[in-house]
Order: C-alpha cells, then structure tokens, then sequence
C-alpha cells in the first residue's frame, strides 16, 4: 500500500516551515531593535556582567518572538488553508509587533520604563502632548511609516515563500536553536549565581529589557536548602544602588531666617604638619575624609552630600551658599583651584579679597581651601577669631584627619558632609538638615552615627567602628583607631536606617 502525501498536509508542513523562517528573521529585526535598550543604560562595568548581557539580550528577545510565533502565527499554519491569508495576516501581526517593541524601546530611552498598565498614566498624557503638538502632516508621516514597515514584512514573508523548499534543504535548525537555548540556559544560569551573591553588575541589569523575569536563587536555591534565606534577605536589605542619575536636592524648599550678625569660617588644609595654633581651638574630634580628588572633596564640603551624588548636582548650586546669598548675607570663597562646579564661581574670590573679607569682618559665611602659610595666617589673627565661629579641617603626620573649632562641638567624630549643616545652623538658619544633607549639625547634639561613600562602598561610622558595606550587601567592621578587622556583626539595624537616610536624595526615573 503506497501512502502519498495529501495537498492539504503538504501545505500545512510548507506554512510550518515557513513560519520558522519567518520568526527567525523577526528574531534578527527584533534583537536589533532592543539594542535601543543597551544604548540607553550605562554598561555593565565586569566581564561576567557583559557576558549576562550579550547572551539575556539575544536570548530573552528571542524568546519574546519566538513565543509571539507559537500562540499567533503557528495556529493559523494548522488552522487556515490559505497560504496567501496566513502570509498576510502573519506581516501584519509582525509589524504591529515589532512596532510596539519599538515604542517601548523609545519610552525606555525617554523615561526609563516599560509599556504596563502602572505606565498608562504616562503614555496618555505622551499621546495628549503628541495629538496637541503634531499636525496632521507629521501625523501621515507616521502613517506611511508603518506602511512602510508593513510592506517590508510582506516582502520577507513573500521572499522566505518562494525559498521555503531551498532552505527546508539546509540542516541550520539545530545550530540555530541550540545557539539561542545556550543564551537561554547561561542567563538565567548567571543571575541564579548572581541573585545568590548579590553580584550588583548583572542583578541591575533585571529592568533592562520588557516582560522580563529573570530565575532568581530565592526561588529555586532555596527549595532544595541551597541558599541561607535569613543572610540573603539581610544582605538584600542592605543592597544600595548607586546608578544616581537624578536628584532631589533640596528634598523640599527651605524656610528659615539668618542673622546678619553672626559669621562662620571654615578652613580647609590637607598638608600634613601640626596645626600651630591649635592651642587657639578649643574643641578638636577626629574627622572622617573620605579619600577622593580635590574636586570632589571641595563639592562633599559645599553640597554636604557624598560623591555618590556629585554628577547628578552638576547643574545644582549649594544650598550653603545660595540660601544665606539670597537673605543677603556676604558669601566667599577660595580655593587655588575651585572645581565645585560653575555655580560656584560667583562666589569665588581671590586670596587677598578673601583675606580683606575676614580681617575687615564684611563677609558673613568665608570658606577657604588653603595652604599651611595661610591657614596659620587667619588662625593667628585674634579678630578672626574673636569675630567669626572658626571650623579648621587639617591633616596630621600621622595621616589622620582632625576637625579643630573655636566653639563648642557635640560630636565625637565628623566627616566632611556635615560642615555644609553645621555652618547654616551657626548663621541661624534651623531647616530641617535632612531636606539638603546626609551629614550632621554637629553644633548640636545629635546622631551618634554617620554615613559617607567611598568608592563604591557604604562607610558607616559609630563610636569606635567603621563598617565598609559592599554593592552585594556584604558588610566589614574595622576599628576607626587602627584600621584592623573586627569579629564584630555589623548591626543590621543601624546600617539599614543609614542606607535609608543615604539614598532619600535619589529621584527615580
């Protein structure tokens, strides 16, 4: 008995073969099209990180059209039998589509989100926007774009048609599908890895892409007692990121009222030799300075926040020095070389105005990045001292940072962002410090505790410890004195409220 093949099932195998092609290059169209998603984000800083990238990119668009091909094109190679229909109706599902990706795409490179329903909002007021600026011609523009788009569809699928008996000939399925399982496999084989350690260039990267879910260690290590959930979940909760691209600074205006009476210096020297005049400051505390360039020491000082935000205060002028200008008080400094940023220029002076300014007593709020010749010459001028509330920042020999003061100081330690707050407070200003500082007025007392960046670590300092917090939560204790490894646990609470305060200054995209 001879079984022949029917037209029928012949058709239907030749549309099935067909509609593989057809997602293939959709894959191809749609990964090139998701590389807006690449270029839009800062890229990863590890190789592991670029590899996760390359093979979630790849794989994950892939799955993504793929899949779209399974439940919308796939149906209709068994469900209709007109080639000309399924060619048809398949370019227009593509298009449509790929179109959609390219929208979102475009909404992720504006505003850092992906089409959801949580992201309507946004969308409706874009298409109000749209429908008010753009005239009818722009919006035909678009139109013959998509037909364009459609057309080009309609010639891939018409051109993968007449070759479907060709390519049925070449052996590429296998390579091909076993190409895109290995990204698969290794992606989500990398961010189990990567979720379990907290490893932070591949765990950011979980936003990337739309509708993506990567498998996580919480999931899947726990079920079969692989992971410890009570560390994981704390080392979490610890977790900072520090991707900063935009700020709230101030996190609400400032109200407050300064008196032109009082007046407040503060001098900066990192030359390492003893402070001849420290007999002249009574109060003198261990300073926390944060090793870092002269540009960022200057704006941690200005802002009173860490260098975890200078880039995003680039265009920000310090609330130091614009609030007590705007009261109309007389605001200076000097630096050799300011490099606070150009908001801060108008307020630089040279040495000798500088200097003129606080022997003659006229400028109100004076602060100055100086050599030892001329922090002893303003330190032993009496007037200067009678006259204004004096905070010095030195460096010793011994490599340490001291905070000297001729007023009283209720802190045991400090660091360089809670100068900013502590000179508002001595002018008279009392706004809340935590609208426009992550640092201490330590002219008061307050917090025992401190937190600053180094790097791309969390430094919390309390009492006698420094605790060092890692991008994956980690976290390392070491004695402020002599730098040696404590066995201490650092206390979760108290790195979990600094991480707080640390980040309430970021702006989500």
């Amino acid at each position: 008995m001879i079984l022949t093949e029917t037209p029928r099932r012949k058709l239907v195998t030749q549309l099935v073969t067909w509609g593989h092609w057809f997602a293939l290059s959709n894959m191809i169209l749609a990964i090139a099209i998701a590389s807006v998603y690449i270029f839009s984000s800062p890229s990863p800083e590890t190789p592991l990180g670029i590899i996760y990238l390359l093979s979630n990119w790849i794989s994950h668009i892939g799955f993504l059209t793929f899949f779209g091909f399974i439940i919308l094109i796939l149906p209709l190679c068994y469900l209709v039998p007109n080639a000309r229909t399924v060619k048809a109706v398949s370019a227009v599902l593509a298009a449509v589509a790929l179109a959609m990706l390219g929208f979102d795409a475009l909404l992720y490179n504006k505003y850092g989100v992906h089409l959801s329903f949580s992201t309507a909002q946004l969308i409706r007021s874009e298409a109000n926007n749209a429908i008010t600026l753009f005239s009818w011609q722009q919006w035909a523009f678009f139109f013959l774009i998509f037909i364009f788009w459609l057309s080009t569809q309609l010639v891939l699928a018409n051109a993968l048609w007449k070759r479907v008996a060709r390519l049925q000939k070449r052996k590429l399925a296998l390579p091909i599908s076993s190409f895109f399982v290995v990204c698969f496999v290794s992606s989500h084989a990398l961010h189990i890895w990567a979720d379990a350690n907290l490893y932070h260039p591949i765990v950011q990267q979980d936003d990337l892409f739309p509708l993506s879910y990567p498998a996580t260690a919480k999931t899947l290590m726990s079920r079969y007692d692989l992971l410890d959930k009570e560390n994981y979940e704390q080392r979490r909760e610890l977790q900072f990121d520090d991707r900063i691209s935009q700020i709230n600074y101030p996190l609400s205006p400032l109200y407050c009222s300064v008196s032109a009476q009082k007046k407040v210096l503060l001098l900066v020297n990192n030359d390492p030799t003893e402070l001849t005049a420290e007999a002249k400051l009574r109060s003198k505390i261990m300073h926390y300075a944060a090793q870092a360039s002269f540009a960022d020491t200057q704006r941690n000082y200005l802002f009173g926040l860490p260098a975890l935000y200078h880039q995003a205060l680039s265009k920000k002028t310090p609330i130091l020095l614009d609030l007590p200008a705007a009261l109309g008080l007389q605001v200076g400094i000097y630096a050799g070389d300011l490099k606070a940023g150009k908001q801060s220029k108008p307020f630089s002076q040279d040495w000798d105005g500088f200097k003129q300014g606080l022997t003659s007593a006229t400028t109100n709020l004076a602060i100055g990045f100086v050599d030892t010749e001329q922090l002893n010459s303003l330190i032993l001028d009496p007037l200067v001292l009678q006259r204004y509330q004096v905070l010095v920042v030195k460096s010793a020999k011994s490599g340490e940072h001291y905070l000297y003061s001729n007023t009283e100081l209720h802190a045991d330690f400090s660091s360089s962002e809670d100068l900013a707050p502590t000179m508002l407070n001595m002018l008279g200003c009392n706004a809340p410090t935590q609208n426009y500082s992550t640092g201490r007025d330590l002219s008061q007392p307050g917090r025992d505790w401190l937190v600053t960046t180094q790097d791309r670590m969390v430094v919390v300092l309390q009492n006698d410890q420094r605790i060092e917090v890692s991008s994956n939560g980690s976290s390392k204790v070491y004695n402020v004195i002599t730098g040696e490894e404590l066995p201490d646990d650092a206390d979760t609470r108290l790195l979990s409220q600094a991480i707080k305060r640390l980040s309430s200054f970021a702006a989500k995209n």
